[in-house]
């Protein structure tokens, strides 16, 4: 069997799975379980590599599969799932084709970050052992907020909902590959973001009860 198989990538590939329910769920029109779907994956990539680190005795090569197959769940998490959510959602006002366009765009700029990002650290990491402090441009794993917390408008914006989520995915695609500092959370900072996330799961249900 081909692949590396233990404890420090399950959170990665669990990440994945939801985010290919979640795709499903879009396609259904099923909206609310599709951002829920989004906050898991974006839960399961905050904490995937502290479980990945937790492994003492990795190999060079371990972490170099960590890192690759990090970044080909955030095409899939971050990258094509966002966009299938808004092609699904252009579909029902027949505007398809448009959002067919906004979402490659998106996961173009997405993939176009991801593999900078892979590249420049990889250096990085050649010249010191030292922690990343900034990141370069908007990172990716920002969708599984920044689309949740679009939805809480939904019921608000009604009709136009529908561009306005196009609007921002044209908007993050260019922040994702803008050159502008960004400072990383550490743990206090993730603390904060896993305390956003369950608000936004909160606030999505509560919308969804009361039929909005």
């Amino acid at each position: 069997m081909l692949g590396f198989y233990d404890y420090t990538v399950i959170l990665t590939y669990l990440g994945v799975v939801s985010s290919i329910i979640g795709m499903s769920f879009a396609v259904e029109q099923h909206y609310l379980y599709a951002v829920i779907c989004l906050l898991v994956s974006g839960l399961c990539d905050m904490f995937d590599g502290a479980v990945a680190r937790t492994k003492k005795n990795r190999t060079e090569m371990e972490k170099k599969n960590g890192i690759q197959l990090d970044s080909l769940a955030d095409v899939v998490c971050f990258g094509a799932f966002p966009a299938v959510i808004g092609y699904c959602l252009g579909m029902e006002c027949k505007y398809s084709l448009l959002f067919a366009v906004t979402g490659a765009l998106y996961v173009l700029c997405a993939i176009i970050r991801l593999a900078y990002f892979n590249v420049t650290e990889e250096e990085r990491q050649k010249s010191t052992d030292g922690k990343r402090k900034f990141y370069q441009g908007l990172p990716v794993t920002s969708a599984a907020l920044i689309f949740p917390f679009l939805f809480c408008f939904r019921g608000l914006l009604d009709a136009y909902f529908p561009f306005v989520y196009a609007g921002a995915l044209v908007v993050t695609a260019v922040c994702f590959i803008t050159n502008f500092r960004m400072k990383k959370f550490g743990m206090k900072g993730n603390v904060v973001m896993l305390i956003a996330g369950a608000l936004l799961f909160a606030i999505l249900l509560v919308l969804k009860f009361n039929g909005i």
